[in-house]
């Protein structure tokens, strides 16, 4: 089979995640001096697409060492609580996403405190004017510019090494050499015995996955799993959080047994911070889907903290992604109808 196009160079980009984390400890720092930690009473994250999930890291990994709240945000409008004492995350690789200018142009309005992380565009304007502490990324220009959603690790470093900082991410250093270590130990891995990502492919191919996590960490790795097929893969894919899944979602799978095991797929995402009571769901949610889908794939995540955790089963479902895309001939790096939608809606059907 020949090589298949990739004409982004996502594939490489996503294998670069190591280095990407790595480079981002050394070179990636903050052009001002953040709020004294006393001064700060919550912290709002503004981000969408891949900033987004950013976000959601940040929440699985910092959000429980922190001694104030954080909270994600993904649309326009902020939070009505922004004052003087919150911290304003806004996130933005091209800094032109609408959502994230509008909200941390409130936020900033309203008093709040913003720490940007930005290559420019309007949100580096707004930095500017606002003399708001920044993080400027590497510009990532032209039609063969990699997406934001390889760049996870330059989104998400700098805040965590600012967390570490603020004493909101205590360790942080060594959490993220812990992770920069899976990340290579993962690809080395690539094509080995042990391959998660061959293994989880081959049996997901074809399918429509359902992706399962459990906690907050798990929701992250779960809902990240499920955005890189929909834009690598194009394919259709869903994801959702235990516990509540055991709560809802799987009284959905007592009927239409015979349409759903031709079609779904499950893939269970776990790690070493599930409570006792989930590690049991997670076998509730096997012995009721054995026979509904076509497969079941565990996979496991390894490293050592939460962070080395949910980037290594994030890694992982990148390189999912892309072997489905392959395997279907699919070009993983643009996502023309993304762009569009972006500028305009379209037209009602007749």
């Amino acid at each position: 089979m020949p090589d298949p196009v990739d004409s982004l160079g996502l594939r490489e980009a996503v294998l670069d995640l190591p280095e990407q984390v790595a480079a981002a400890v050394r070179s990636l720092t903050v052009t001002g001096p953040l709020p004294d930690r006393e001064d700060i009473a919550n912290v709002l994250v503004l981000g969408t697409g891949a900033a987004g999930w950013v976000g959601d890291l940040l929440a699985a990994v910092a959000g429980p060492f922190m001694p104030v709240p954080l909270v994600v945000h993904k649309g326009f409008e902020p939070p009505s609580f922004v004052d003087r004492s919150t911290l304003v995350v806004a996130i933005s690789a091209s800094g032109d996403s609408p959502e994230v200018v509008a909200s941390a142009t409130t936020a900033a309005e309203a008093g709040g405190r913003l720490f940007v992380v930005t290559s420019g565009g309007r949100l580096g304007a707004l930095a500017d004017a606002t003399e708001a502490p920044t993080v400027f990324l590497p510009h990532a220009s032209g039609e063969a510019a990699v997406p934001p959603r390889a760049r996870i690790g330059a989104l998400a470093i700098p805040v965590l090494k600012a967390f570490d900082r603020l004493g909101f991410f205590p360790g942080g250093r060594d959490w993220i050499a812990a992770a920069i270590a899976q990340l290579r130990a993962r690809r080395d891995g690539l094509g080995g015995p042990a391959d998660d990502v061959a293994r989880a492919a081959r049996a997901i191919a074809g399918t429509i996955p359902v992706v399962y996590g459990g906690g907050a960490l798990g929701a992250a790795a779960a809902a990240r799993w499920k955005a890189q097929i929909n834009q690598t893969a194009k394919s259709p894919a869903f994801a959702a959080q235990l516990p509540d899944v055991v709560h809802g979602e799987l009284a959905g799978w007592g009927q239409h047994g015979d349409i759903t095991r031709q079609v779904l797929s499950l893939v269970l995402l776990r790690h070493d911070e599930e409570p006792p009571e989930v590690v049991e769901q997670f076998g509730a949610v096997e012995a009721w889907t054995d026979e509904v889908v076509s497969t079941i794939v565990t996979v496991p995540a390894a490293g050592e903290g939460a962070l080395a955790q949910l980037l290594d089963l994030a890694f992982v479902g990148d390189l999912v992604a892309l072997d489905l895309a392959a395997r279907s001939g699919i070009d993983p790096g643009p996502t023309p109808v993304i762009t569009a939608s972006a500028v305009t809606a379209p037209a009602p059907a007749p």
